[in-house]
């Protein structure tokens, strides 16, 4: 179910991001007027911005339900120990100190 929606979430933002590329700022018809631009109207003169508002809205209305769902269902699958928890200190090793002096050559 996780990687359903996850998957989802995913061509929901990708499809987003294009709509949201794809429409024209508020500025573009101040230059459309004096022959800068082309008359490229896929929807038709009035439509293309009824059609690509209102589908902008309806994707990030799912985009921010299933970023809710995703963030709530992920909410509580977390570990409840911490990694600081099973941090050993290492113990130093001293050498031992040879107590028979049979090793250490006299000084004659």
């Amino acid at each position: 179910m996780y990687e359903i929606l996850l998957i989802a979430y995913l061509i929901i933002a990708i499809i987003l991001i294009g709509f949201v590329m794809i429409q024209q700022g508020k500025g573009a018809d101040m230059g459309a007027s004096f022959g800068a631009g082309a008359s490229n109207t896929v929807f038709g003169a009035s439509g293309s911005g009824n059609f690509l508002t209102r589908t902008t809205a309806t994707l990030a209305v799912v985009f921010f339900i299933l970023c809710l769902v995703l963030g709530n269902l992920s909410a509580g699958s977390g570990d409840s120990k911490s990694k600081f928890d099973e941090i050993e200190v290492p113990v130093n090793q001293v050498p031992a100190v040879p107590t028979d002096n049979s090793d250490v050559p006299d000084g004659n």
